[in-house]
């Protein structure tokens, strides 16, 4: 008698990869989307961040000028 192997995971036809078609559905679970803050508008941390190290630039300067 001939055994054959069957594969333990069942494959997704929609996976257009084969790695990707083998990998279970829970695995590849959609996640609901995640709102991502604008590349262009930057936060308070942002401004605050660039605003100590613009003072503390400027500090360094004129106690190396002094």
């Amino acid at each position: 008698m001939k055994r054959t192997r069957r594969s333990l995971v069942l494959t997704d036809e929609a996976a257009r990869h084969p790695f990707r078609a083998s990998i279970p559905p829970h695995v590849l679970g959609e996640d609901p989307p995640v709102r991502l803050r604008s590349k262009f508008m930057p936060g308070k941390d942002d401004i605050r961040g660039f605003v100590s190290a613009y003072f503390a630039s400027l500090v360094a300067a004129l106690v190396f000028i002094a």
